[in-house]
C-alpha cells in the first residue's frame, strides 16, 4: 500500500510539472517577438496613403492642455523640415515609412487612384481638432461607433480622422484584445480612421508598456516616460503603430503579412521592439534623458522625446530601429 501511494504521489508531482511546463511555455510563446512567417509582409497592389495627408483629430471626453499638446506636437513632429530636432528624430522614423513602403507602392505604380504617382513623400499636416468631453455617445463604445466617432473629426480627402478616447472612456475590446485600431471611413475619399485610448487607468500594463510593470510575462522594472505622462506616452506608441498601418494599409489591400481580416502591418509586425537587442520584457538599448531618466529613441517638436515602435523592414524581414 504504501508503495503504491509512493508511486501515486510520483505520477502526480510529474504531472504536475509537465502542467507548470506547458503553463511557461505558453506564456513565453505569447511574449516571443513576431518572427517572419512562409507568408511575408508584402505589398497586395493597393491604395496607399501619400502626398499632404491631413490628420484631423477628435478628443472624446477629459483631456488637460498638457495631454493634449503631448499628442499635438508628436504630430507637428512627424513631417518637421531636416535638422529641425536632433537626431534620431520622429520625423526619420515617419521617412522611414515612406522609404520601407510607400516608395515601393509608387514603383509598382498599381496602387490605385490613391496611390498612383506617390513619388513625393508623404507629409502629415495637422488638419482640425475637435473635443466631445461631454461624450455624446456615451463612454462604453462598440467598434461599429468609430466611424461615426471619426466623422465628427471632419475629415479631409486622402485624411485621417484620429479618435482618440479619454482613460474613463472604455471601448469593446480595449485592454483585452486591442490597444487601438485603424480602419476605413470612405474609401472612395481616400479616408481612413485611427482610434487609441488612454490606457493609464484601465491597462497600462498592457497598453502602456515599457512605462508600467507589465501585466503578464517578465516582470522588469517600468522605463520612466519622457513626457512624465505613463497613459499618454503609451497612447502616442499606440497612435504611432495605428498611424503607420493607416498610411500603407488604409483599406485593407495595401502592405500586411498574414489574413486580411487580423494584418500584421508595419509597426504591429515588430511587438514590444524599440532599441536594438529587444526580447521579451526588454524594450531594447534605448536613450536616457540625463536630467528626468525617462528613456525614449526619438526627438520632437518644442523639445519633446518620444518612444516609437520599430518598424518591419520587408527586404530584411528584420525589425528596423532607430536606435
Amino acid at each position: 500500500m504504501a508503495k503504491r501511494n509512493l508511486l501515486l504521489l510520483a505520477l502526480m508531482a510529474l504531472a504536475s510539472s509537465i502542467a507548470a511546463a506547458s503553463v511557461t511555455t505558453s506564456t513565453r510563446k505569447l511574449m516571443f517577438l513576431v518572427q517572419p512567417q512562409p507568408n511575408q509582409l508584402t505589398y497586395h497592389n493597393g491604395a496607399v496613403l501619400h502626398g499632404d495627408i491631413p490628420i484631423s483629430v477628435l478628443w472624446y471626453g477629459g483631456f488637460t492642455a498638457a495631454q493634449k499638446a503631448i499628442v499635438s506636437d508628436f504630430l507637428l513632429s512627424l513631417s518637421a523640415a531636416p535638422g529641425a530636432s536632433p537626431a534620431p528624430s520622429v520625423s526619420q522614423w515617419w521617412s522611414s515609412i515612406h522609404q520601407l513602403y510607400l516608395s515601393k507602392a509608387a514603383a509598382v505604380g498599381k496602387n490605385g487612384e490613391h496611390g498612383a504617382g506617390a513619388t513625393k513623400a508623404a507629409r502629415v499636416v495637422l488638419s482640425d481638432q475637435v473635443s466631445d468631453e461631454a461624450c455624446s455617445l456615451g463612454k462604453s463604445l462598440k467598434l461599429s461607433q468609430l466611424p461615426a466617432l471619426a466623422a465628427k473629426a471632419r475629415p479631409a480627402n486622402g485624411g485621417i480622422a484620429l479618435v482618440l478616447t479619454a482613460q474613463d472612456v472604455g471601448v469593446e475590446g480595449f485592454c483585452m484584445s486591442r490597444c487601438g485600431q485603424h480602419g476605413t471611413m470612405d474609401a472612395k475619399s481616400g479616408t481612413a480612421y485611427v482610434w487609441a485610448g488612454n490606457p493609464a487607468t484601465q491597462c497600462a500594463g498592457q497598453c502602456a508598456w515599457p512605462f508600467h510593470q507589465p501585466a503578464s510575462g517578465p516582470q522588469t522594472p517600468p522605463l520612466a516616460a519622457p513626457n512624465g505622462d505613463v497613459g499618454m506616452d503609451g497612447l502616442i506608441i499606440n497612435v504611432a503603430s495605428m498611424v503607420a498601418g493607416a498610411v500603407t494599409n488604409p483599406f485593407g489591400d495595401g502592405f500586411y503579412q498574414g489574413e486580411r481580416e487580423a494584418p500584421l502591418e508595419a509597426a504591429t509586425a515588430c511587438p514590444g521592439v524599440y532599441g536594438k537587442g529587444a526580447y521579451p520584457g526588454y524594450a531594447g538599448q534605448l536613450l536616457v534623458d540625463g536630467a528626468t531618466g525617462a528613456s525614449y529613441n526619438a526627438h520632437g517638436a518644442h523639445g519633446r522625446k518620444y518612444l516609437l515602435p520599430a518598424l518591419f523592414d520587408p527586404a530584411t524581414s528584420a525589425c528596423s530601429t532607430l536606435v
